[in-house]
């Protein structure tokens, strides 16, 4: 199993985004409502990413009643593996901006 980081920040939420099980407009909601506004996916990115991320196994469709329209996907242990490296690094960048912060009597 690959670990490939660093993870855009599309490919980061998209991920977060489908730790539960999640369709593309359940996706949208979550970007928006966690970055207060700040994120907003068009269609052609947020289904780029999904396809993108079930062709690396990242991600994968959950099986879908014959009546419901919205395709759901969940994440997959390669891709929670991926997330986990990405969020491990994420904190390591972090603690070296508030140390370096901190050292030139700085606040963010």
């Amino acid at each position: 199993m690959k670990i490939e980081i660093p993870l855009t920040e599309t490919v980061y939420l998209v991920l977060l985004s489908m730790i539960k099980a999640n369709h593309g407009y359940g996706v949208q909601q979550f970007v928006e409502r966690e970055t207060d506004g700040r994120v907003k996916f068009g269609p052609g990115t947020l289904y780029g990413a999904i396809n993108n991320l079930a062709k690396k196994k990242w991600i994968e469709p959950l099986p879908k009643d014959k009546n419901d329209r919205k395709k759901e996907y969940i994440i997959t242990e390669l891709g929670l593996m991926n997330l986990k490296a990405e969020i491990s690094r994420m904190n390591q960048v972090l603690k070296i901006a508030n140390r370096q912060l901190e050292e030139n009597n700085e606040k963010v």
